[in-house]
This record gives structure tokens, sequence and C-alpha cells, in this order.
């Protein structure tokens, strides 16, 4: 599964998009070069139970680490995520 990263004027999102619409996405905003919030993640009925969700954390983990950016997640379903993910850790403010 691809997934994709855009980021426009410090919001952005890690998404999967097929036949030009978008199935799963996990959105955030960057209110500094060094701090990622994670505000929503959405996934679309017909990707449920695939772990898309935790795939999308995972490649915002990787973008985080690879950054050097600290992440603050908002999100119910990224704090879920990494509560139950110490390996994820490393990255939260």
């Amino acid at each position: 599964m691809l997934i994709q990263q855009k980021e426009t004027d410090g919001n952005g999102k890690f998404y999967v998009e097929a036949n030009g619409e978008i199935l799963a996405e996990m959105e955030y905003t960057m209110p500094s070069k060094d701090k990622m919030i994670i505000a929503h993640t959405e996934v679309d009925a017909s990707l449920s139970g695939k772990g898309v969700g935790v795939q999308l954390l995972h490649a915002l983990v990787d973008y985080a680490r690879t950054e050097n950016i600290k992440i603050i997640p908002l999100c119910p379903f990224a704090k879920a995520i990494f509560d139950k993910r110490p390996e994820f850790r490393d990255v939260l403010l």
C-alpha cells in the first residue's frame, strides 16, 4: 500500500489514495519546524481492519525520526497506538 505525504503552510497529512479518492489520512499541523501535532485520523470503511491507520502512523513516525521532529498526539487513535507501541514513543514530546 502506497502511503503518501502532503504538506502546505504547516498543515499536512499522510494518506492513501485510490482512483483520485483519499481512502485514509492522518492529518497533522506543524506549529514549529521541530514539533508536530497529530490532529485527526480517518480510514474508509473499505479499508477497515487492514491496519491502515497503524501504517499511516508508522510512516509519520519514520518521517519524524528522519527530520528530528517531536510529536504530540491529540488524535485519540494515534494516542492509543502510542500507548500500545513503545517502539514509537521515542518521538513523543
